[in-house]
């Protein structure tokens, strides 16, 4: 089996991750490879990319990436202050899903976050998804919170 490598994202595999969450049914986020829409992905990168506290990272085999996440830092005063991680836009591309990738990202970011000492990572995934539902729980998740979204636009 190939070795998954984790490094943080470069404006040349934007393309790629947008075809990542267009091809997601289940996402319901309305991604698209049309090139009109493409300069609104290349903006979010440069905000994502310009801030401390979020890193956007892409799992790569043979020189292909095959998987994203993303990764914001939030400090609260709640629990004395501490910091914690926010794992989000979990994706493994369809192809390459149950070969381990998906695991690798996440391992990865609880390593990042115990790196930096931070509390706790958390995670939100669609309820629709109960197959990554049983693949957070069988990497220590708990399931803890109920989540609201209010749309905006």
């Amino acid at each position: 089996m190939s070795q998954t490598i984790i490094r943080e994202a470069r404006s040349a595999d934007v393309a790629t991750l947008v075809a990542i969450f267009a091809a997601d049914d289940l996402g319901g986020h309305g991604d698209t490879t049309a090139p009109e829409i493409f300069g609104e992905y290349l903006k979010a990168f440069e905000r994502i990319t310009s801030s401390r506290d979020q890193t956007l990272y892409v799992a790569e085999r043979e020189g292909q990436v095959v998987g994203t996440f993303q990764t914001m830092i939030v400090t609260s005063l709640v629990g004395r202050g501490s910091s914690s991680m926010i794992i989000e836009a979990v994706q493994t591309r369809g192809d390459m899903r149950g070969q381990g990738i998906g695991a690798r990202m996440i391992e990865f970011a609880i390593a990042e976050a115990r790196r930096r000492g931070l509390r706790l990572v958390q995670l939100t995934s669609n309820a629709s998804r109960k197959d990554a539902h049983r693949f957070y729980e069988r990497l220590g998740f708990k399931q803890s919170h109920l989540g609201f979204k209010m749309a905006l636009k």
